[in-house]
């Protein structure tokens, strides 16, 4: 007897146990026609059947188990549709899982896969289609497994008794198949769905792996001067990024920016912008002027209706000044003894169309901060539909010893559990 249980399946109980039908040998042709209706009653639970190697197991076992067969196996159809490959089988010691026969030109089951009609050896001695299995074998029936309007598969029976099987019986074995190609296609969906979702799943991951690398860069060292940055994307990858660009003679390009839209669109064109951004820094020293630069370009570029915010900041150690220019972003937060929103002035958001970008220069004192920050932050909501907003931003920065982490650690407390998700990101400039 071949082995009940295919390698790396899950052993289920058998079908016809759960409708309370004895796996002992049915003698009498009523008893069999009950066991063989319930069979096919029962055959509908296995549609619910996720894994091809387990419907497979149930098909054949269940069936051999409820009538006393000699073997009961079901072939399927090859990818490229020449070949039936057996994939289940139950008391066949000739065969081997795998074992292919020639649609059209051996045995039953190739008769069956080329014709799509049963086929009923009553006596397989006189039988010519019949291919010489297990010894006991006096009569067999071989029925298609159709879907999407060709043979996806044979399943065969056989039994030790001549004419065996009934004209009723052989009814109920076609609908049984039915129900057995309907779970096979049902299968063969969800398995075609995981595959496609562990698909997405691996590219979004590896996107988002890219995405890290460019955030996590070496911070440029500023004497007097930290740096505290955090980036939680709503998904796999974010629109929101933030850079800090080493431009030579004790001065950094601080940069954070946030592309309309989420996942992997705005990722996309979070990326492109960042290129164009990078290329331009280091050809004029004004954050205004490189704005402006970086919004012709997007112009010509940006697909219709897609836009950037951005906070664009020049920072010198030598004088300890700050030189900020806005495109449509949030208010910086001065973080003193106290906190203020800076008044800097904006121009139009990046990509939207032609526009100046005023600049806002301050001196960073000691002991002072300045946090950059995205809507994710202060517009992240909770259940209730109340945003996290400005005032508790504040009341944040006004803590000892706050810092950005903390921060998105309790902005992600206030949203746990709202579906009005954001890409959250901030940078934190520390004067020491």
């Amino acid at each position: 007897m071949a082995t009940p249980f295919l390698p790396g399946s899950t052993p289920v109980p058998p079908i016809l146990d759960t409708l309370g039908v004895t796996s002992a040998r049915i003698h009498s042709p009523c008893d069999f026609i009950q066991a063989l209706m319930k069979l096919q009653r029962a055959a509908q639970l296995i549609t619910s059947a996720l894994d091809l190697d387990v419907l497979f197991d149930r098909v054949v076992n269940d069936i051999a188990a409820s009538i006393g067969c000699v073997e009961v196996s079901v072939w399927m159809r090859d990818a490229e549709g020449e070949d039936m490959v057996l994939h289940g089988a139950r008391g066949c010691t000739v065969y081997k899982k795998g074992e292919r026969l020639k649609i059209g030109k051996r045995g039953m089951v190739g008769h069956v896969a080329a014709t799509g009609r049963m086929h009923y050896a009553g006596d397989v001695s006189i039988d010519p289609y019949y291919v010489g299995c297990e010894a006991g074998t006096k009569s067999a029936v071989s029925v298609p497994l159709s879907g999407g309007g060709e043979v996806i598969g044979v399943l065969c029976v056989d039994h030790q008794q001549t004419y065996a099987f009934s004209e009723d019986q052989l009814q109920i074995f076609e609908a049984l198949a039915g129900h057995i190609a309907v779970a096979i296609e049902n299968t063969r969906l969800f398995r075609g769905e995981r595959l496609e979702r562990e698909r997405l799943q691996n590219e979004a991951e590896e996107a988002r792996a890219v995405q890290q690398s460019l955030l996590v860069k070496a911070v440029p060292l500023l004497p007097g001067f930290a740096f505290e940055t955090a980036w939680n994307p709503a998904g796999a990858v974010a629109g929101d990024w933030f850079d800090l660009i080493d431009l030579g003679d004790a001065r950094c390009g601080i940069v954070l920016a946030d592309v309309s839209g989420k996942g992997m669109s705005a990722a996309l064109l979070m990326s492109a912008t960042r290129a164009i951004l990078r290329s331009l820094v280091k050809l004029d020293a004004s954050p205004g002027r490189t704005l402006a630069q970086l919004n012709q370009t997007l112009l010509e570029d940006f697909p219709l209706g897609k836009f950037v915010t951005m906070i664009y900041a020049v920072l010198n150690a030598h004088t300890r000044e700050i030189t900020v220019a806005s495109a449509g972003h949030l208010r910086p937060l001065l973080i003193n003894h106290e906190c203020s929103f800076l008044d800097i002035g904006t121009g139009l958001p990046l990509g939207l169309g032609s526009s100046p970008y005023p600049e806002y220069t301050l001196s960073l004192h000691p002991g002072s901060q300045l946090l950059f920050y995205t809507d994710g932050i202060t517009e992240a909501m909770n259940r209730g539909g109340e945003e996290y907003g400005a005032a508790r931003l504040v009341e944040h920065f006004l803590r000892p010893g706050a810092c950005v982490e903390q921060l998105m650690e309790e902005v992600r407390r206030f949203a746990h559990g709202s579906e009005h998700t954001d890409d959250a990101t901030a940078v934190l400039i520390r004067s020491r």
